[in-house]
């Protein structure tokens, strides 16, 4: 079987040490993780993610306006993003039906197991 590729932008750089261990655990991904979300446009032409993992408060660069520049591109508009986030609590993430300006979410702290069945539903929906 193919590793899906999960690109994940967040300027926590424990945090995603973590996930990306976390997830290449599984053997189901091959992960690459960026800490500043200029890089992560650079990542997202050159890795050809299946996903991407997006914090939203980032310095220089909100999560909104990466996600806004991906679907800018006409090479990457397709890539599903999910953004991360420890600005909403998972009740308040309940409360919104899980979205934020049209991009699904998780709320920070993120566990390794639901962040798999949820990367795992986002892709069985492509």
């Amino acid at each position: 079987m193919d590793k899906k590729k999960i690109l994940l932008i967040d300027d926590e750089q424990s945090l995603t040490r973590l996930l990306k261990l976390n997830l290449e655990k599984t053997g189901a991904y091959e992960v690459r993780d960026v800490n500043h979300a200029l890089d992560g446009l650079t990542a997202a032409r050159e890795f050809r993610p299946d996903l991407i993992l997006l914090d939203i408060v980032m310095p220089g660069m909100t999560g909104d306006d990466v996600a806004a520049q991906l679907r800018a591109d006409p090479d990457l508009k397709g890539i599903p993003i999910v953004f991360l986030t420890a600005v909403v609590t998972k009740e308040e993430a309940r409360a919104q039906s899980g979205t934020i300006g049209g991009f699904p979410f998780l709320a920070k702290p993120v566990d390794a197991v639901e962040l798999v069945e949820y990367i795992e539903k986002i892709l069985s929906m492509r």
